[in-house]
């Protein structure tokens, strides 16, 4: 009933704020000492975004900015977030939906120069539930329950020398990176033409089957796609589990799945019901409440109830009967499965690294207001590694602070950490780079994908399955490059880490990876790299900026 109740009164909620009378700021003001107090009118602003006119105090300030940036600004303005009121609702009341408001809040004050959270919150809401102007900055600015916005200009000046180290650094290590993969290139000796292409699928059919597995002790129901390669071998196929990351599905790294039993693997992809696309559809649609930080522990264990699912069927199931090796299980995670994978190899969480990152956290690295939500959890050893797992490879992985050194150091199979330099979500440095050199396993690989984002390694979503929508400009190029790198690097590292075939080990090196690369997604691959050199990098490049 009280779920009936909430969905009811928020299903209400566009109809009640679009009655609400218009009020909002009227102005933008900001302090910068020692000069004085600037401010600009909303009226300004609009035209601006609506006619491209330059007016009033607008022009003053447009003199100091290039065509380009007032493109971008113009554009800026422009943007029409698509969310409705619903969503904006549910996340902006959510845990972490409060962090980032408050966060703004320091930035966007009210009047009286108080946090904006509540009035921001109040803006987003009601700039979503108004159907002809919708969910834009300038609409957002409307509804700002304040005659005047106050720019907090200390703290923006914080955030913007703060974020100008961030991007140094990464520019730093992404030169770095690429310049030690191109001195190891210059040594190898291969002609990869002559060798056969690991971006084509290979000869084998395959059967998919679909399971629903459910978890009875945990309440948990499993929806499981395994791939199955069509073949007479009498040997088991090594078997490889996918993870997908938040508000995703079984769908979004199908397209490996299909290249890796191809090639002779078993292939299990599964949804994480507490974490998946339709839990955060019910979540926005006021069914449900949002993600628990229960996950953070649920996750590894529904992998593991898959496989001795999957164990238990395959003692009778004719369609996999005699052809799982539960003795070779490879796993591929993404983003939140990429957490979940490297747990299951052995890393432990790290809630001494979580208390002094989370309390409170004043990073911009955004993945740590989903890492920090398993600082809410009991602090215990949950146990969650699981014997049977060879190998594992983690796209954009989180886990610089759930993790940390302490947890990642202790994974003890070949690792595989791929990681995008245009990732805001989960950025390169903190949660790949860095973590790549805590790893002590000797079997490790970093990639480096220059340009790809966070999404740029996923299949496209669907309407119906496209719950969290995402701008363009945060989609990154045309992502089918790095799904060919992908589908090579997943074959070459599972071929030779999990069935220790060494045909495969040259594509392990960074002239293949340079082989295959194709501008502006162009990829470097490592197989080593320690903390000093990486400290010596970021040394490096943050003096050569400064000269």
């Amino acid at each position: 009933m009280k779920k009936l109740l909430k969905y009811l009164s928020l299903g209400l909620l566009s109809t009640v704020l679009s009655a609400t009378p218009s009020w909002g700021a009227e102005r933008i003001s900001l302090f910068y000492p020692p000069f004085g107090e600037f401010s600009l009118s909303t009226d300004a602003l609009e035209a601006f975004a609506k006619e491209g006119k330059i007016t009033g105090e607008l022009d003053t300030y447009a003199q100091r900015a290039t065509p380009q940036q007032l493109a971008q600004l113009r554009e800026l303005l422009q943007q029409r977030f698509s969310a409705t009121p619903t969503l904006v609702s549910q996340f902006t009341y959510s845990p972490i939906g409060e962090q980032v408001v408050k966060r703004l809040g320091e930035l966007i004050l009210t009047e009286s120069r108080q946090n904006g959270f509540y009035a921001l919150r109040a803006a987003f809401i009601l700039a979503a539930a108004d159907s002809k102007e919708g969910l834009t900055v300038v609409n957002i600015i409307r509804k700002f329950p304040s005659p005047t916005i106050k720019l907090n200009f200390e703290e923006g000046i914080k955030i913007v020398n703060n974020l100008s180290e961030l991007l140094k650094d990464r520019d730093a290590a992404v030169a770095f990176l690429q310049k030690q993969a191109i001195a190891q290139t210059s040594d190898a000796n291969i002609d990869f033409s002559q060798k056969p292409d690991l971006r084509q699928p290979g000869k084998l059919q395959f059967q998919k089957l679909y399971f629903e597995l459910n978890d009875a002790k945990r309440d948990r129901r499993l929806p499981v796609d395994v791939y199955v390669p069509q073949t007479k071998s009498p040997t088991p196929f090594p078997l490889i589990v996918i993870s997908h990351g938040l508000a995703s599905d079984r769908y979004a790294l199908a397209y490996l799945a299909q290249h890796l039993v191809s090639y002779g693997f078993a292939v299990a992809v599964l949804e994480h019901p507490g974490s998946n696309a339709e839990r955060f559809q019910q979540y926005f649609a006021g069914l449900a409440g949002p993600p628990q930080p229960r996950e953070f522990i649920d996750r590894p264990l529904d992998v593991k109830f898959v496989l001795d699912e999957l164990q238990r069927l395959e003692t009778f199931n004719s369609s996999l009967k005699g052809k799982l090796n539960f003795q070779q299980v490879g796993l591929i995670g993404h983003s939140f499965g990429g957490y979940t994978v490297l747990t299951l190899a052995g890393a432990k969480l790290n809630f001494a690294q979580l208390r002094r990152d989370c309390y409170p956290n004043r990073s911009l690295n955004l993945s740590l207001l989903l890492q920090c939500q398993a600082a809410e959890l009991p602090p215990t050893d949950y146990a969650l590694q699981d014997p049977r797992i060879k190998a594992v490879m983690a796209i954009n992985p989180i886990n610089s602070s759930v993790l940390g050194e302490t947890g990642i150091s202790q994974i003890k199979v070949p690792a595989m950490l791929v990681t995008g330099s245009q990732d805001i979500f989960a950025p390169a440095i903190p949660e790949q780079i860095r973590p790549f050199t805590w790893l002590a396993e000797p079997n490790k690989y970093l990639v480096l994908i220059e340009n790809a984002t966070h999404f740029s390694a996923l299949q496209e979503s669907t309407p119906e399955n496209n719950v969290l929508p995402v701008p363009s400009g945060l989609l990154g190029p045309d992502p089918a490059p790095v799904y060919s790198y992908l589908k090579a690097l997943s074959v070459a590292f599972m071929e030779t880490n999990l069935l220790n075939n060494d045909e495969y080990r040259p594509y392990l090196q960074p002239a293949y990876t340079q082989y295959i690369s194709q501008a502006p997604l162009n990829m470097t691959l490592l197989s080593s790299l320690s903390t000093e050199q990486l400290a010596q990098a970021l040394k490096n490049g943050t003096n050569k900026k400064s000269k």
